[in-house]
């Protein structure tokens, strides 16, 4: 069976890797143009990128794939790319272009996307981050017959991972990247295998439909009068991008891992404004007041960063930056 792959970060790279790794054969991979990062802001390939060109496989860049878009030249030479390279199906994992209709009308088996949520909660581009975000108890893989919707097309299978307690996005992103991989390959292998090349599909529920909207820089700026449990949620699940952070006098610190505490520990007084520092000391650590009135809550911040310093454990943190008593904002 030869596959053109369509992806762009990591996610999609442990797919690719899987499917190279199975012994399917590869023809072309689609990926995003090559972006600025880094201090120097130079371009840097995307992670799919960098795997295909380590492995021999024609990589093609295109700006958009649609005809009626902002590069319609470059939409047409890349329709004409998929139309002239044989191939049976096209696997799509995050690639972060719209695929037009008329895209997928050209593979003679359709496109198929490795989508990590349980669909149809959370279709869309942040599905991992919204998840944790919400204080789902689960995620998992869907991996569906793409149509022109937004993520809506019938689903070809399914698997669930719970969500841990100390789960970031960063590693809940890393389990069910390696559960697209393993899917993927035995959904082409059932696929090469059925006679009439055409895998079983279950249309996606009309109810429980939610979307996860793109993840904003601004989102990461931390609000202490909301419950502690949200807060922490949001630490995860902005860890690594784009992280969490809030105004500690004058500087601006990063907040990568907290909990709420629980019981007789998370109880505080109401009166205390939100944000304060209620200790910061080797033996109860960072505690931080969060809520208001009856969402009175606290927060432990147990990994902490100062501008242009390393990610340190609260207990180190505070040995050279000075909290207690202090106010967050």
């Amino acid at each position: 069976m030869k596959i053109i792959f369509a992806g762009t970060p990591a996610f999609a790279a442990t797919a690719l890797a899987a499917l190279h790794a199975a012994g399917f054969e590869i023809v072309l991979v689609l990926t995003q143009p090559d972006r600025p990062a880094g201090r120097g802001m130079q371009l840097h390939p995307s992670a799919v990128k960098e795997f295909a060109l380590a492995h021999g496989i024609p990589v093609a860049q295109p700006t958009s794939l649609r005809m009626d878009g902002k590069y319609p030249e470059e939409a047409a030479a890349a329709h004409a790319l998929l139309d002239s390279t044989p191939h049976d199906v096209m696997v799509v994992a995050a690639y972060g272009l719209i695929l037009p209709q008329s895209v997928l009308d050209i593979p003679p088996l359709g496109c198929i996307n490795i989508h990590g949520s349980l669909l149809p909660r959370w279709r869309g581009a942040a599905p991992i981050h919204r998840a944790i975000e919400a204080g789902d108890s689960e995620s998992g893989i869907t991996i569906m017959q793409m149509d022109a919707g937004l993520d809506t097309g019938p689903m070809l299978a399914m698997q669930t991972l719970p969500i841990l307690a100390d789960d970031t996005t960063a590693s809940l992103h890393d389990r069910l990247a390696a559960l697209g991989g393993r899917m993927i390959v035995d959904s082409l292998r059932n696929l090469a295998d059925h006679p009439e090349r055409r895998l079983p599909a279950t249309p996606q529920p009309a109810d429980g439909v939610t979307y996860a909207a793109k993840i904003l820089k601004e989102e990461g700026t931390l609000d202490f009068l909301l419950p502690a449990d949200v807060v922490a949620r949001r630490i995860r699940a902005f860890n690594p991008f784009p992280g969490a952070s809030a105004h500690f006098n004058d500087v601006i610190l990063k907040i990568w891992d907290a909990h709420a505490l629980a019981g007789v520990a998370g109880s505080r007084d109401a009166t205390i404004p939100a944000g304060t520092v209620l200790s910061a000391d080797a033996e109860h650590g960072v505690l931080i007041a969060c809520g208001a009135g009856q969402d009175a809550s606290v927060l432990r911040a147990t990994a902490l960063q100062k501008p242009g310093a390393k990610k340190l454990a609260d207990t180190d943190f505070i040995k050279g930056f000075a909290l207690d008593g202090g106010r967050f904002t």
